[in-house]
């Protein structure tokens, strides 16, 4: 079944702190939040995921940690999210089949071969250009991300320099769900940048709850 929930929230250095961040998710009921850190002691993401975790739990809000699933199950979070060049999702899966598993692609040869594997959502990007990785994917642009979440039969995310500015065009363009990681984690008040973005989706799933769509960017 193909969720819709729009935002999912990626957590990468927020300015307000990973617990005001993880706050602000659940506040918001966001679906899904991950937590992204990159070049860090593992002791350091411990600290951080046991606290995102005390948040998130018993909330509507799935915790998801990138890219490693034993430690992903050893914090007790609800999901993992895996890249190309990590380990493979079979082989993870069949050490923890209790977790979500997410997968990144690139283009629509990768997502298809995810969606064989059958993981509980593939993130499809980058849409635009990001700052967010050292070595960045080329970008898809939007014709190739709406032909990619057409053809799929489970959940996407669109992800890759999406912001509020362009967020109309990017569900114009076909996008169910979307991740964002520096509109909300650059806010020192991320719950109204979290608000901001799911009202823009609203306003495209049920129109009438907000009036008229967004005028195009």
């Amino acid at each position: 079944m193909i969720e819709r929930f729009g935002l999912y929230l990626v957590m990468t250095n927020p300015v307000a702190g990973y617990e005001r961040c993880a706050e602000a998710a659940v506040q918001a009921r966001i679906r899904y939040l991950q937590l992204r850190m990159k070049r860090v002691p593992r002791e350091q993401v411990e600290t951080t995921a046991r606290a995102v975790r005390a948040i998130t739990a018993g909330s509507e809000t799935r915790f998801i940690l990138n890219d490693d699933a034993d430690l992903a199950a050893h914090m007790g979070a609800d999901g993992v999210h895996l890249g190309q060049t990590d380990e493979p999702l079979d082989a993870a899966r069949a050490r923890h089949p209790h977790l979500l598993f997410g997968l990144s692609t690139h283009d629509a040869q990768q997502a298809g071969a995810a969606c064989a594997r059958q993981p509980d959502y593939i993130g499809v990007g980058p849409v635009f250009a990001t700052p967010t990785k050292d070595l960045p994917d080329p970008t898809l642009g939007l014709d190739t991300l709406g032909a990619i979440i057409r053809q799929s039969p489970i959940t996407t995310v669109a992800i890759g320099g999406i912001h509020a500015e362009n967020l109309p065009a990017v569900l114009r363009a076909g996008a169910i769900n979307f991740a964002v990681v520096r509109d909300v984690c650059a806010s020192a008040t991320p719950y109204d940048a979290i608000r901001r973005l799911q009202d823009i989706w609203e306003c495209f799933t049920d129109p009438a709850r907000h009036g008229s769509r967004p005028p195009a960017s």
